[in-house]
């Protein structure tokens, strides 16, 4: 099932982020007699370092979390990541494998090919760990291949080569590779110079260039933008308008080469060094003082065999990977009155995340990017600040991750575990009783929940993602957003010199536009409440007119529900004037009451994708099309843009999927 609701909406016209579910139900099972109650990610040629950022400066200096020996872990759990040994095993197979005898590929990604559900679900702590595997995507001569490895055997099980659109995430090798080949670009030097600047104060990222037709069949290239560095760590406020080149990637070769804006000043550097510094001149407003929270304690959570999490009344599997970032497994909640563990999740995580910017402009029309399929949200990942970003006595988790000469390297602090407590209550209720003589009732319950956090900075953008567990077994998804915008130069340096403001984007700055963008962000929800028999249902609150004379009220609301049968039932666009809810049930574990066990899905406010369907960017990125989508269980359709997604044509996402799936319905009812 695919839920989609707007996390957030920053204080800026041209930032609307739109989080969408996506949602699994196994099986398919609907009920006939239910009744009751940004920007640019591998714009990371660089990837400058965080720095403390706070009005005042933090209570005490931070210490680094300590750190783990990788080297000798070994797998505890069936959805444990792969171990550095187990890298290490697996290059060793590919290396002496047939195929690549000739030439080693280049390691795309790497990751634990997951035993089967029903596999997982079965074992228990202490049982014999499952057969260990590894999906690995590779690259060989402008071909992908997609492999499975058996770990125990020794031996690679399968071998495909993909026949659709589209390539495996960039590497980092990528990315360096192209912008080291657009530095050395003559013609570079010379559109620099005509700027009053040398390629030495030059800042160059490369963005995904999407994918616009045939001219681009064949190759994989990325756009290559240049920003002057002078004055100030914050280049993306400073951008050389209208330079843009176009690099074959494999060839290392460039394309093509545009510079349209020669005319365009650069914007100045004045106030653009975000760094907090001691001798800043302090922010108009009265000083905050530190602030901590303490633990005497310790913290009330448990963190075992590396991956396994116990809080309270909850129970899960944390992981990092490097392309969804954080993935949570195995949710499990106690039931408060019996005590026994109740399952409410087999498996989350963001699915994708879809910027697109709206410039028709050469330099700006390609930018479109699908920040998860391309680039990876673990592997842009940057260690978590003590005390700013994650407070004391927080859980940090490393990611072990693979480069793409197939060696594994670790990205260190990329998930903190921690409790929250901001004198929020969890409940309340006051009460005078005037009965009894006007005896006062008041109770108040403090809210502590349990917050595992990551944050991927994705070229000029932060995004933190917070999954939020609370005692009453609520779970609570938020993104936020932050960093530096991505702006556009410009002649005008003043609204009051542009004649049709309507034609042009917000100026932020001197000589800067803000151009209008989305952040769709999509996660893929695998419920399993109280096992894996789900079904979705959704429940419409109609207005009914009131019989005349019956009472003076003229009309009320009524709540009608609707099981999901097909995949088309599911598909859900949000509208403020069809207010409803929407469930994931069981309908075979009732309550004493006779209602089915089930969770309530409540997406935050929205905004809808308007660009046209036809339009290349929104063929790749159809899953913004709804913001709910219900699809079967199916292992292989973990990604909503789909397995490939770099310059892919949009053949294998959710919209996809789902036409599939409703075209065998009609065509077996």
């Amino acid at each position: 099932m695919e839920i989609s609701s707007s996390a957030l909406r920053l204080p800026f016209l041209f930032l609307l982020v739109p989080l969408l579910l996506f949602f699994l139900l196994s099986p398919w099972n609907p009920l006939h007699n239910l009744s009751g109650g940004g920007d640019s990610a591998g714009r990371r040629a660089q990837f400058p370092p965080k720095s403390l950022t706070s009005i005042s400066p933090p209570p005490a200096e931070p210490r680094s979390p300590p750190r783990r020996d990788h080297n000798s872990a070994t797998a505890r759990n069936p959805l444990d990541p792969l171990t550095v040994g187990e890298i290490h095993r697996v290059r060793s197979i590919l290396s002496s494998y047939q195929p690549f005898l000739r030439h080693f590929p280049s390691i795309q990604s790497m990751s634990l090919d997951e035993p089967d559900k029903s596999r997982v679900l079965g074992w228990k702590s202490g049982d014999p760990i499952p057969s260990r595997k590894a999906f690995v995507i590779a690259l060989l001569d402008n071909q992908s291949h997609l492999l499975t490895i058996d770990l125990d055997s020794g031996r690679v099980e399968t071998h495909e080569i993909s026949s659709g659109s589209g390539y495996p995430m960039l590497t980092m090798e990528d990315v360096v590779a192209a912008v080291q080949t657009a530095v050395s670009y003559p013609e570079l030097e010379a559109s620099a110079a005509a700027r009053g600047l040398s390629v030495a104060n030059l800042s160059c990222i490369s963005p995904s260039p999407g994918w616009f037709g045939p001219d681009e069949e064949g190759k994989r290239i990325l756009k290559v933008l240049c920003f002057s560095k002078q004055g100030t760590p914050n280049f993306y406020m400073r951008p050389l308008e209208g330079l843009v080149m176009t690099v074959d990637v494999d060839r290392r070769e460039v394309l093509q080469f545009s510079d349209t804006g020669k005319g365009i000043p650069i914007p100045g550097r004045a106030n653009t060094d975000y760094r907090f510094r001691p001798g800043n001149k302090p922010p108009e407003m009265e000083r905050i003082n530190p602030i901590s929270m303490e633990q005497p304690r310790g913290p009330s959570f448990t963190v075992t065999d590396g991956h396994l999490v116990k809080w309270a009344n909850w129970e899960f599997h944390l992981k990092p990977d490097q392309r969804a970032g954080l993935v949570v497994s195995r949710v499990v909640v106690r039931d408060s009155e019996t005590g026994a563990a109740r399952s409410v999740m087999y498996k989350g995580f963001p699915s994708e995340l879809f910027v697109p910017y709206m410039d028709a402009d050469e330099g700006w029309y390609f930018k479109s990017y699908m920040d998860a399929g391309e680039f990876g949200l673990g592997a842009t990942a940057m260690p978590l600040v003590p005390l700013n970003d994650c407070p004391r006595n927080a859980y940090y988790m490393d990611g072990i991750f693979v480069s793409a000469d197939g060696q594994p390297f670790v990205q260190s602090n990329m998930i903190c575990l921690f409790e929250r407590y901001a004198g929020d209550a969890a409940w309340r209720h006051s009460e005078l009783t005037v009965s009894s003589g006007g005896q006062e009732l008041r109770e108040a319950r403090a809210k502590v929940t349990l917050v595992a956090r990551m944050a991927a900075s994705v070229g000029n953008y932060d995004y933190t993602f917070d999954w939020e567990f609370q005692t009453d077994g609520l779970i609570k998804i938020t993104v936020s957003l932050s960093g530096m915008l991505m702006v556009k130069g410009t002649v005008h340096d003043n609204m009051n010199q542009v004649q049709n403001q309507d034609e042009m984007g917000p100026l932020v700055s001197e000589n800067a536009i803000g151009v209008v963008h989305d952040h769709f962000i999509t996660f893929h929800l695998d419920m399993d409440v109280d096992g894996p028999n789900n079904t979705f249902v959704k429940v419409n609150l109609v207005k009914e007119e009131n019989v005349e004379g019956k009472t003076p009220r003229k009309s009320y609301l009524k709540p009608k529900r609707h099981v999901a049968k097909t995949e088309d039932d599911a598909r859900i666009k949000l509208s403020l004037y069809d207010p409803s809810e929407f469930h994931v049930v069981n309908p075979s574990r009732m309550s004493r009451l006779g209602n089915p066990s089930g969770y309530k899905v409540v997406p935050g406010g929205n905004a809808a994708s308007l660009l046209d369907h036809s339009d290349p960017p929104q063929l790749r990125s159809a899953f913004t099309n709804n913001q709910i989508w219900v699809t079967p269980y199916n292992r292989s359709e973990l990604w909503a843009g789909g397995l490939l997604v770099y310059q892919s044509h949009g053949d294998d996402t959710l919209d996809v999927w789902s036409q599939r799936y409703l075209a065998f319905g009609k065509a077996t009812t």
